[in-house]
């Protein structure tokens, strides 16, 4: 079985910054996309950043030029670096990845339990 584990949420100011982690535990063969999904009260699900095993990211119009998306592949962990917070960025923060656990099983779509991540004065 695959697990994936966030940590690094909080309370943070606004113009302040944190980063999350996310590692990746279990039968993996290989992480074919990484990322970070939020989900703020009443809103639905939106994505927040990717990245590909070949390195190309995206990145949602709101969070552009604040947030990063990084891996360390030798330990399966990927993070977001979250700068210039803004009150409108509270969120549940999930990480998600498409990881095929042995070379001739299909890819299948993972989903971690979620951190809180609060920007407030």
């Amino acid at each position: 079985q695959v697990q994936l584990v966030e940590s690094g949420g909080g309370l943070v100011q606004p113009g302040g910054s944190l980063r999350l982690s996310c590692a990746a535990s279990g039968s993996i063969f290989s992480i074919n996309v990484m990322g970070w999904y939020r989900q703020a009260p009443g809103k639905q699900r939106e994505l927040v950043a990717t990245k590909t095993s070949g390195g190309s990211t995206n990145y949602a119009d709101s969070v552009k030029g604040r947030f990063t998306i990084s891996r360390d592949s030798a330990w399966n962990t990927w993070y977001l670096q979250m700068n210039s917070l803004k009150p409108e960025d509270t969120a549940v923060y999930y990480c998600n990845a498409n990881i095929k656990r042995q070379s001739w099983m299909a890819p299948y779509e993972y989903w971690g339990q979620g951190t809180q991540v609060t920007v407030s004065s």
